[in-house]
């Protein structure tokens, strides 16, 4: 049973993801993710300006005057929602944790998805599937898919996306548009992304803190590892130690763009102390403008 301050919280977001769903990201979407194919509707007369490639000629022949195939668009879709769940993901240095961050961006997606038609499912993980849900259409669906993000207790603290991308590869048989939204302080994950992103659009939405970047205090600071538990003490009033962390910080991340870029995936990064919203649209409408 949830609690009232959870069930508080996943209310917040549903009426928030629903708001920027239907107000600010209407449309967007659908153009960023259009459907797969085309699918025959009907045969009818040609009208000047019809693309002679759709004529058809068997059509037209025996009616005696030309007559063109009509296409629509196979709208429906599956969008795969891939969380990762691990003790990373509990950090925050200003108002919000990036865990919260993630489940903000995660009901958007997954809000703008079932108002196109489309079909959502959620995957989420840690060193292991912490919870798997089948894509499904409907707003209720999307209420499940937001408690659960918000709820789940991991099992696990560690990372190991490869264990994700790999379980997805044998539950989800249908070309799907892939959200993979994580930290990605992990490694080892290029080669089962490649599998998955050679049968699914995959998008790589990239969860930052301020303070895993750059340090505004001094003197001895130390650092625990979510996930390792392992702690390390840095003399942050160095002018050198400050500069060698921030340098380390940058590379690392130059690092993360440029695998994604050699993948051919798509890549955005977020913060926790900035708001998500802009990014995300002028990223729709980056996409939009390649298709």
């Amino acid at each position: 049973m949830l609690s009232p301050d959870l069930l508080k919280k996943i209310q917040h977001i549903y009426i928030r993801s629903n708001y920027l769903a239907n107000d600010v990201f209407a449309g967007e979407y659908e153009t960023a993710f259009r459907g797969r194919g085309m699918e025959f509707e009907e045969v009818r007369e040609y009208i000047p300006g019809d693309d002679i490639r759709t004529i058809d000629w068997n059509v037209s022949a025996r009616m005696d005057r030309p007559y063109v195939k009509v296409f629509r668009e196979e709208r429906e879709q599956t969008v795969m929602l891939l969380i990762d769940g691990s003790a990373s993901g509990v950090f925050g240095s200003k108002k919000r944790l990036k865990r919260d961050v993630i489940a903000e961006i995660a009901a958007v997606l997954a809000y703008a998805a079932v108002k196109s038609n489309d079909k959502v499912g959620l995957l989420v993980f840690t060193d292991r599937v912490e919870c798997f849900i089948p894509p499904k259409k409907g707003r209720g669906h999307v209420w499940h898919v937001i408690s659960q993000i918000l709820s789940f207790q991991p099992r696990g603290r560690k990372t190991d996306m490869g264990v994700a991308l790999n379980y997805l590869s044998r539950v989800v048989h249908r070309r799907s548009i892939c959200f993979v939204i994580s930290d990605f302080l992990a490694e080892g994950y290029e080669t089962p992304m490649q599998v998955v992103r050679f049968k699914n659009d995959v998008i790589a939405l990239q969860i930052g803190d301020p303070l895993e970047e750059e340090f505004a205090g001094g003197g001895i600071m130390s650092f625990a590892d979510l996930e390792s538990g392992e702690i390390v003490s840095i003399d942050m009033g160095s002018e050198k130690a400050r500069q060698s962390f921030c340098a380390l910080r940058d590379r690392e991340m130059r690092e993360v763009t440029k695998k994604f870029r050699s993948m051919k995936i798509d890549h955005l990064r977020l913060r926790t102390n900035r708001d998500y919203v802009e990014p995300l649209l002028e990223f729709f409408r980056l996409r939009e403008k390649r298709l």
